[in-house]
């Protein structure tokens, strides 16, 4: 039984019977009303807010309904006491045993407790990383790909039919300069000296082995060559080299996607038009000119009527060029084309994760894609913030390699890709984060991914000391100690916690369930040590070290169950 679920249908049939009798409206949605733990364990076990959610279109004020709920709630077989709180919270105490009864079923599922079906198997895809082939892929990088990697393992946690995907940006004038550069390099790889790197192009290290491998394949045939005799080749090259390089450190990083998309392909085979044609079609194009950007001087200003999208129209704060002066499609063009590309592939939803860089771009791809589609939720777009990287409290020195910047190898080099995983998902993705080496391969309470580690390898170490007894049978009612009681409602919570995180997007929450897990396991462990009355084994009380061994077994499940989530590893000893 999970606790969540049983009040939730208790409460909808205490309500259906108020219906029934005339003592409450009909047809109320009762979609927001959920029971929740408090933020004050002193306020009860349970929360409700059907009071507050239902009682405007009830026609009721809060606490009279609050007052009309509570009795029947009260009857309910366990719950010990009924309080409202405030203009109508209601709070409940229940006995023990209604928590203790779900780690049967956390033991009898094993790693796939809380595993659900909310998505009902529908198609999503998840567009994350997409980093420009002109270089390896940066620390800011890490954050979005561990963002959008953990969205979609959440999603698929809970039955989304997910497509991990990566859309490469292998058109436009930033992969000609990655062309150009990777010339000098192959020139020098032949004994050319190529001097200092020309500005405006691209100076990392990075690109040697590139030109030892174009010199490799071929040969002196482009030394004295014309650009336009090998551009297209070495850039067909070069973008090679450095996606074969990027997916590496993906594969490091522990991420594997379902597809890489390329907006030359897109562009090659007609899909820019035939998004535009679309478009056209249903009336969202049109020749016009735009106003001055705000803050240009008119001088600045050459209005010229160019190819539009009717943006604005669907939110965006003004409308978006289509095609550049020379005839050439612009980036958003680009990008139109392929959303609609994901659109018929998938059928949607889309999320794409985002530099903060990119914020601009969120408003015209939401039109683009409502346009597209016809509905308004069918893009969600998350924006990663910054990454501070330092050690000791101070910033740490660019990479050579990369020439302006640390690389997501180096970080993982550094610490290891399951500690870059769980940190970059400690803070909301709208919030900046400091990443500390030194904080982050501490060994402490401090260190977020050890302390969720350990607690788990604790876990284990008390399972392996008594042959995982665990497995048997216990009478579950032998628990009831505050310190296990709050081990217990963070266990059960876990189901409905997935399934909340999921539906908004948003896994970090699972990262802060974990850390709160271990924190009340912890605390559960401490004061075992402090109090030998609440050890897990307890050679003069053989029911109760069943019931706590069991206890330890499900809270080693769930928290392997999360961090699988999140694809990083549960270690079972540290």
């Amino acid at each position: 039984m999970n606790i969540f679920r049983f009040f939730d249908e208790e409460l909808q049939q205490i309500i259906q019977d108020l219906q029934t009798a005339g003592d409450l409206a009909a047809g109320l949605d009762t979609s927001r009303v959920v029971f929740e733990l408090p933020r004050d364990v002193a306020h009860g076990d349970l929360a409700c807010n059907a009071a507050m959610v239902l009682a405007k279109p009830a026609g009721m004020k809060p606490r009279d309904l609050a007052d009309a709920l509570a009795a029947p709630l009260g009857k309910i077989d366990g719950v010990t006491a009924v309080e409202i709180a405030g203009p109508g919270f209601i709070n409940l105490r229940v006995e023990p045993r209604l928590w203790a009864s779900e780690i049967d079923a956390i033991i009898e599922a094993g790693t796939d407790y809380g595993r659900n079906d909310s998505g009902g198997g529908k198609p999503t895809n998840v567009e994350y990383v997409s980093a420009n082939p002109t270089g390896p892929l940066h620390a800011a990088h890490a954050r979005g790909a561990v963002l959008g990697d953990a969205m979609a393992g959440l999603l698929d946690f809970c039955g989304w039919n997910v497509t991990r995907e990566y859309y490469i940006n292998d058109a436009g004038a930033q992969v000609d300069v990655l062309a150009r550069s990777a010339y000098l390099r192959y020139r020098e790889a032949l004994g050319h000296d190529i001097g200092e790197i020309p500005s405006g192009l691209y100076p990392g290290d990075y690109l040697i082995d590139v030109g030892k491998a174009l010199a490799a394949e071929f040969g002196d045939r482009f030394v004295d060559a014309e650009e336009s005799e090998w551009l297209t080749a070495v850039r067909s090259f070069t973008i090679d080299a450095m996606m074969a390089g990027i997916r590496d450190d993906l594969e490091r990083l522990g991420i594997s996607m379902d597809r890489f998309s390329s907006e030359r392909g897109l562009v090659d085979n007609g899909a820019v038009q035939a998004a535009i044609d679309r478009l056209t079609g249903e009336g969202h194009v049109y020749r016009g000119i735009l106003e001055p950007p705000k803050g240009k001087e008119p001088e600045d200003w050459e209005p010229r009527e160019q190819l539009l999208f009717r943006a604005s129209a669907f939110g965006d704060d003004t409308d978006r060029p289509l095609q550049k002066s020379d005839g050439s499609w612009t980036y958003f063009a680009s990008d139109v084309a392929y959303h609609m590309d994901k659109l018929d592939r998938t059928g949607g939803p889309l999320i794409n994760i985002f530099g903060v860089d990119h914020g601009g771009y969120v408003k015209r791809m939401n039109a683009a894609v409502e346009a597209l589609s016809g509905s308004k939720n069918m893009l969600d777009i998350r924006l990663c913030q910054l990454v501070n990287l330092m050690d000791q409290g101070k910033p740490v020195k660019m990479s050579k390699r990369a020439g302006t910047f640390i690389t997501v190898r180096d970080v993982i080099e550094s610490v290891g890709a399951d500690v870059i995983r769980f940190i970059m998902l400690t803070r909301r993705s709208e919030q900046t984060i400091d990443f500390d080496f030194a904080k982050v391969t501490e060994q402490s309470r401090d260190n977020p991914v050890f302390y969720v580690q350990y607690a788990h390898a604790r876990a284990c170490s008390v399972l392996r000391q008594t042959g995982d007894h665990a497995q048997n049978k216990a009478a579950l009612d032998q628990l009831g100690d505050p310190a296990e009681m709050a081990v217990l409602r963070q266990l059960a919570s876990w189901p409905k916690l997935v399934v909340s995180a999921a539906n908004a997007h948003e896994p970090h929450r699972v990262a802060f369930y974990l850390m709160d897990l271990a924190a009340a396991f912890h605390a559960l462990w401490t004061a075992g040590r402090e109090n030998p009355e609440l050890r897990f084994i307890r050679e003069d009380a053989p029911a109760l070290t069943a019931a706590r061994l069991r206890l330890v077994k499900a809270t080693a499940l769930v928290i392997r169950s999360g961090l699988g989530v999140l694809a990083i590893t549960a270690r079972e000893e540290m």
